[in-house]
């Protein structure tokens, strides 16, 4: 009898164990806006009976190592060319299945109200992740503040015309609202600046334009790509109900739908 009990307890947890596996769902997340959004997620999915674990990051990496390491089972923080960079440095085969937000990046500054201000020689912090620093470049390119040689993943080394002779710093994207009280200026992610008590469309001397091919995604391991649980996380992510909080509530901060 006691052996038939422990076998009908054992066959009792085991489909409970792996249902629990399956209607939960632990996604990584940068504080704003990914967390904002996930949390209009959360909502929708408990209605199809999944549970979505938020777990919070203060930086660029650990969530990819955290994902590849079969920590989480997605994250919301980066875009398309960053996520392509790290899985070429560090080999993973992390892949994105929806496109959330766009964060524009902007230029800002607490010394100068407008870029004719800037001075020769003047220093300017960009942030130093590979496709961050290049996507930084081109908007001050786009300023017309220097020039940068054709390709991709551009750093400092490849500016071709700096008329202004700008000192250029490559720093760790989320210490740059700090060093505003340092530099003459700094292009910041708008995750980063909203945090600081920035407000992008007021407060960006020039700002990334609606178009920006930078949008941000939710990645996934790929073998998980086409599980019921990420079917279901893509789903709300591009449901309605996010693409008017995004509109109602991002928007007049900068942050604009890529769905």
């Amino acid at each position: 009898m006691k052996k038939i009990a422990l076998a009908l307890i054992a066959a009792l947890l085991i489909p409970a164990a792996a249902f629990a596996a399956n209607k939960e769902i632990k996604i990584g997340v940068t504080p704003f806006p990914h967390k904002d959004i996930m949390l209009v997620v959360k909502d929708l999915l408990a209605k199809q009976g999944y549970d979505l674990k938020i777990v919070e990051f203060t930086d660029y990496v650990t969530p990819n190592t955290a994902l590849a390491e079969k920590a989480l089972d997605a994250n919301f923080f980066q875009h398309v060319p960053y996520l392509e960079n790290t899985n070429k440095e560090k080999g993973y085969t992390l892949k994105w299945v929806s496109k959330v937000h766009i964060e524009p990046l902007g230029f800002y500054s607490k010394k100068i109200k407008k870029v004719s201000e800037l001075k020769d020689g003047a220093h300017i912090a960009i942030p130093n992740d590979a496709t961050n620093c290049a996507r930084a470049l081109r908007l001050l390119e786009k300023g017309g503040l220097i020039q940068v040689k054709k390709g991709e993943l551009v750093t400092a080394k490849d500016i071709t015309k700096n008329p202004k002779n700008l000192k250029i710093s490559e720093l760790d994207a989320a210490q740059l609202p700090r060093t505003l009280q340092d530099v003459d200026a700094a292009v910041i992610n708008t995750n980063f600046a909203v945090e600081a008590n920035l407000i992008p469309a007021k407060d960006a001397l020039f700002i990334e334009g609606k178009d920006s091919p930078y949008a941000n995604v939710i990645a996934v391991r790929d073998a998980d790509k086409n599980s019921p649980a990420v079917k279901a996380l893509v789903k709300a992510s591009n449901s309605k109900e996010v693409k008017d909080y995004i509109n109602k509530t991002l928007v007049p901060k900068g942050i604009v739908p890529a769905f």
